[in-house]
């Protein structure tokens, strides 16, 4: 009986070791970078900030697909609800668009489908503070699966809105 056991445990002891996740998701303070929000983000992330003159462009990568691409710009308006059906407008306009899976008062999931074979999946979400309105989407190369931009997009809400 005992042999039996063994095995088991061992099995047990790596599917949760394989289930705990190598990048956990810690708090990242983005005022080092002239932001003033914190998102959730893998430990190991690398920030790289660029100004665009009209608009600051802040891309966060990581491991395992978390790549996530930051806008921030003088304010188009005060209520977040409003940019972010623009950008949900935006999006629905684009020739591959085909379904929103999520939509919130600040944000949204959506599938892109190219062709019967190449689904995928991205988001946009927003804030707006001090004057300064923060886009948040997947990076711009990325062909992202459905999990990795739900796990994007509760990232960028931060510590206290997940």
């Amino acid at each position: 009986m005992k042999d039996f056991f063994r095995p088991l445990a061992l099995l047990m002891i790596v599917l949760a070791l394989g289930c705990a996740r190598e990048d956990q998701f810690k708090p990242l303070d983005l005022m080092e970078y002239g932001v003033p929000l914190t998102i959730l983000a893998p430990d190991s992330a690398v920030v790289k900030k660029r100004d665009m003159i009209v608009q600051e462009d802040i891309t966060i990568k990581g491991p395992d697909g978390f790549d996530v691409q930051l806008y921030v710009s003088n304010a188009s308006t005060t209520n977040p609800r409003t940019l972010k059906d623009s950008l949900l407008a935006e999006v629905k306009r684009q020739p591959y668009f085909a379904k929103v899976i999520r939509d919130e008062d600040q944000g949204f999931i959506f599938e892109n489908q190219i062709d019967s074979t190449a689904t995928f999946y991205d988001f946009r979400y927003v804030e707006i503070r001090g004057g300064k309105e923060y886009q948040f989407q997947g990076g711009l190369l990325g062909n992202f699966t459905l999990d990795q931009a739900e796990r994007m997009y509760e990232a960028v809400k931060g510590p206290s809105k997940k």
